[in-house]
């Protein structure tokens, strides 16, 4: 390697050996030198070398053109050398041409790196230290990169490098805002702005810059200033980022304020990764090509289990995500995954769904509407969507027809054929120098060095299987006193490597045996509980586990369980995705079912009653006006305090929640399915108000199926109840009136007053929204004939709310008046804050049907004053349109047009059913009529 060589492609192509420069020739030689220096030591193919040059249509003599460059580079750089000595410096192989100079004599990869040091500085907190490394980076540029050159390798590389010198800029503005320099920073990200008035990060900082520096107004014209634009020249309406920094500057917040509005899913980049360098050219080539082309949209990395495809396609991604600046989005499909179902389309579809702001409860529960949602929200983007473990390629089929500018890149152990818009890498074991690599890695390559021929031989004990040469890696990393050859020699009985090595289960099965008998029977107490933890982890199917729900299957305080946790993460038995969350790798998870512990079924009896009591709590927390029903798990519970923990909370642990519920209301144990009835109960009002009227459908069912086998008539009246509501929001509502007769029967029956009043309210509700508005009105009077006299005020205050919907509808407003007054009242004696928000709000419509515009006004205020904590974006929109057609009654245009822009502005952005943004659009054409009107009369 010629150390003493440097060369430029950040401006015009330059090279200096020592200080003196070199002459570097004609443009297409200087284009060749430009393609070998961005590979840097990596064999660049002939044909790689004449497609970056002259493109898909090169002249008959394009190899013979490129072995004149070559020879001319050689010429230039090493003048001195013999007509027959070799080129140290530019290395014909028979991959290609190298050029072998390191990454330091590249100014391009030089900017890559330092770029990357400072994005690794970003995420530790050290803003100052990356300032320092973004400063040094871009001073290395000297005008346009690679200006001069055509070709199809020049544009791409061009492109890709100034994509990366744009974000640089947008990273060291960042750093300097959270340092607080944001006086300095306004007018250049003004002319930044200026430059790539389309580009939303930077009109983000700007906006930021703007409001820290006192300047709000100018802040919201910045704003406003972007969105007439994109939607002038894209279509588009502002990202979640830019959206987030005007509603931060709207509302006058001081911040903290962090981050880009876009999705950043990826799993973390991989410091360790070695190898399989022809196989990411093949992605990025595929995921990033240049000449502007879109990226491929189907990209497949398929092969066996164990071959390392989820770490190859994480760090492809990492790789191209510049080129995806609206998002990278992940999920485990669990295609794979040991008792745990895979994720179905609309459970993939949701997620993304939401990681792209859409709201949970605007999320389409029917499959074709969320793929069309999804196509809908991905145009015009470019969005890269890493799905790992996919099972088949039906369970990713709803996302394919993606808007070009969006890739899939799917990891699966299935092979997958999808027409000419994909592309599938199979992926095959390492090579011997690979393999080495990654022990050397995570070995210490000092020790791997030290015992070449050992190293030699474990490697093809392995065969070059990652997850083989992962055990046996880790298990030297964890031991400092063996030696290579002591490992190979573990290895060397095949009776003990058909057990640890062979690819499926059975090879990994005995490597996780050696390890956990090494923590049973260690002489420290903290590693027979690890060993005891990992037992009983195999009980449950739920993908994610606390130290809390640890605790409750091992009996032990949760600090106990929390150490145990961690050691087995150290000991690689145990995955730690995020803080305080533990998951066992697939693997290890068919590992822990088999260790059968002595009495499986108290500890699996104690986690449920964990999850059960703990999800009952959360949800009296965020409304304990709402009626619990079904039976109490009795156990310690996660402590919520407030209304914005308990929903924390329980969205957070949903899909824990949810796999448990399943699991125990499949199992024949009487005892464990009952436990699954009180969790399923629990989670039937936070499942309602995040709108997942799938799953409680799925559970309502299963909850029925366990009461008739259980015989429990109580609890199957409750569960016909919980049922018809999931039916009803389904629009399922003759099946809702079917269940909810069921109830009705089953409560008078037993002589239950409380259920029977329940059950004619919730009869009503469904006849009401069918629009037979007499009917609900004969249910509701039925149910508040039997609430009062028991002493219900909750259902009492649902009647109530019923008939003066009703009576309202019918066009009895002075009665429905007065019925909601009532209801109103005693509301606001108890603190029902749901109900005062629902009957504020139904007020102010009759107000506004009386002609009483100024009676109204407050109504409509409080019950969005109570809406607004409780994040029910319908019940918003309804309370904004309703503001405006009362501000618009009184004459009060700007108000009004404030309102039904906000209403308008959360319909679009919250993806809310058509009708609701129809609703918005024609309230805002009575506001642009009334505000012509005005006019004209002051003319």
């Amino acid at each position: 390697m010629s150390d003493d060589i440097y060369i430029r492609l950040l401006g015009t192509v330059h090279a200096e050996r020592g200080s003196r420069p070199v002459d570097l020739g004609p443009a297409r030689q200087r284009a060749a030198l430009a393609v070998l220096a961005s590979a840097a030591t990596r064999p660049v193919p002939m044909s790689r070398l004449v497609e970056g040059i002259w493109g898909d249509e090169p002249p008959r003599n394009a190899e013979q053109s490129v072995y004149t460059y070559v020879a001319g580079l050689r010429r230039a750089f090493e003048p001195d050398r013999g007509r027959r000595a070799p080129s140290r410096l530019l290395s014909g192989t028979g991959a290609g041409y190298a050029l072998n100079v390191g990454p330091a004599q590249v100014d391009s990869l030089c900017f890559a790196e330092r770029l990357d040091e400072a994005r690794t500085c970003r995420r530790e907190g050290d803003d100052r230290r990356a300032v320092q490394l973004l400063d040094e980076a871009l001073a290395m540029w000297r005008g346009t990169a690679l200006s001069g050159l055509t070709g199809p390798f020049a544009e791409r590389e061009r492109s890709r490098l100034e994509l990366l010198r744009l974000a640089a800029l947008e990273q060291r503005h960042e750093s300097l805002l959270h340092l607080g320099r944001h006086h300095e920073i306004t007018d250049d990200l003004r002319d930044l702005t200026v430059r790539h008035p389309l580009r939303e990060r930077t009109r983000e900082l700007l906006m930021l810059a703007l409001y820290r520096s006192g300047r709000q107004a100018e802040a919201l014209k910045v704003y406003e200033e972007g969105r007439v634009l994109l939607l002038e020249e894209l279509g588009l309406t502002p990202g979640e980022g830019l959206r987030k920094c005007h509603q931060l500057v709207l509302r006058g917040e001081p911040g903290p304020w962090r981050g880009d509005g876009v999705p950043h899913q990826l799993p973390r980049h991989l410091a360790g990764f070695v190898g399989r360098s022809r196989e990411l050219d093949e992605l990025e080539r595929r995921l990033a090509p240049g000449g502007g082309r879109p990226p491929t949209p189907l990209v497949i990395v398929s092969g066996p289990p164990g071959v390392g495809k989820s770490a190859l396609a994480a760090q492809a991604a990492h790789l191209v995500q510049d080129r995806f600046p609206d998002g990278q989005l992940f999920v485990n499909c669990r295609g794979a995954t040991p008792e745990l179902p895979a994720l179905t389309g609309l459970d993939v579809l949701g997620r993304f769904l939401r990681g792209l702001g859409v709201a949970a409860d605007a999320v389409p529960a029917d499959l074709d509407e969320a793929a069309a949602t999804w196509r809908s929200l991905l145009h015009g983007r470019r969005v890269l969507v890493l799905l790992d473990d996919a099972a088949d390629l039906a369970q990713i089929r709803p996302l394919l027809s993606t808007p070009f500018g969006t890739a899939l890149l799917v990891t699966s152990r299935e092979s997958m054929t999808w027409g000419e818009d994909s592309y599938q890498l199979e992926l095959g074991r390492m090579s011997p120098a690979e393999s080495a690599a990654m022990l050397a890695g995570l070995a210490g390559e000092e020790r791997v060095r030290a015992g070449a021929g050992d190293t030699a031989e474990l490697v093809r004990l392995c065969e070059g299987l990652p997850l083989a040469l992962r055990i046996a890696g880790a298990r030297l990393a964890s031991r400092p006193d063996w030696s290579v050859a002591t490992m190979a020699g573990r290895l060397g009985d095949e009776r003990r490597r058909l057990h640890e090595l062979v690819a499926g289960d059975l090879a990994v099965r005995a490597g996780l045996a050696a390890s956990f008998t090494a923590l049973e029977r260690s002489p420290r107490p903290l590693d027979r509980l690890a060993a005891r933890a990992l037992s009983l982890l195999g009980l449950l199917h739920v993908p994610e586990i606390t130290a809390e729900a640890a605790a409750a299957l091992l009996d032990a305080d949760p600090a106990d369980a929390d150490l145990a946790l961690e050691r087995l993460t150290d000991a690689h038995l145990l995955d730690r995705p995020r803080p305080g969350h533990y998951q066992l790798h697939d693997l290890v998870r068919l590992f822990a079912g088999e260790l059968r512990p002595a009495d499986p079924k108290k500890p699996v009896l104690r986690a449920l009653a964990y999850y059960a009591a703990s999800a009952r709590l959360a949800s009296q927390v965020m409304d304990p006006h709402r009626v619990q029903r079904g039976p109490v798990a009795e156990a310690v519970t996660h402590q919520v305090g407030t209304r914005e923990e308990a929903t924390a909370w329980l969205l957070e642990e949903e899909a824990v929640l949810l796999a448990a519920a399943r699991q125990a209301l499949t199992t024949d144990d009487d005892d464990i399915a009952a436990l699954g009835l009180a969790l399923a109960f629990a989670l039937h009002w936070p499942l309602q108000r995040a709108y997942r009227t799938t799953d409680l459908v799925e559970l309502g069912l299963m909850v029925l199926r366990v009461c008739e086998r259980l015989g429990d008539v109580e609890i199957a009246m409750h569960a016909h109840g919980e049922l018809a509501t999931a039916l009803r929001m389904k629009g399922r509502r003759d099946e809702a009136v079917e269940h909810l007769r069921i109830e009705l029967a089953i409560a008078r029956q037993l002589g239950d007053a409380f259920s029977e009043q329940r059950a004619l309210g919730n009869l009503a509700n469904v006849h009401y929204h069918d629009e037979d508005f007499e009917q609900a009105i004969v249910l509701a009077e039925q149910q508040l004939a039997v609430a009062g006299p028991i002493g219900a005020r909750v259902g009492v205050r649902y009647a109530r709310l019923i008939l003066g919907e009703a009576h309202h509808r019918c066009g009895r407003l002075e009665q429905a008046r007065e019925i909601l007054c009532l209801a109103l009242a005693d509301a606001e004696e108890v603190g029902d804050t749901t109900h005062q928000a629902h009957l504020r709000g139904v007020l102010g419509k009759v107000h506004l049907d009386l002609g009483m515009p100024d009676q109204a006004l407050p109504n409509f205020l409080l019950a969005l004053k109570l809406i607004e904590p409780a994040g029910n974006r319908v019940s918003r929109l309804r309370c904004l349109l309703g503001l405006s057609r009362t501000y618009r009654a009184l004459g009060e245009l700007d108000s009004a047009t404030g309102c039904v822009t906000a209403a308008l502005t959360a319909a679009v952005t919250d993806r809310l059913a058509s009708e609701w943004q129809q609703e918005a659009r024609s309230e805002q054409e009575a506001v642009r009529e009334a505000r012509q009107a005005a006019g004209a009369r002051g003319a």
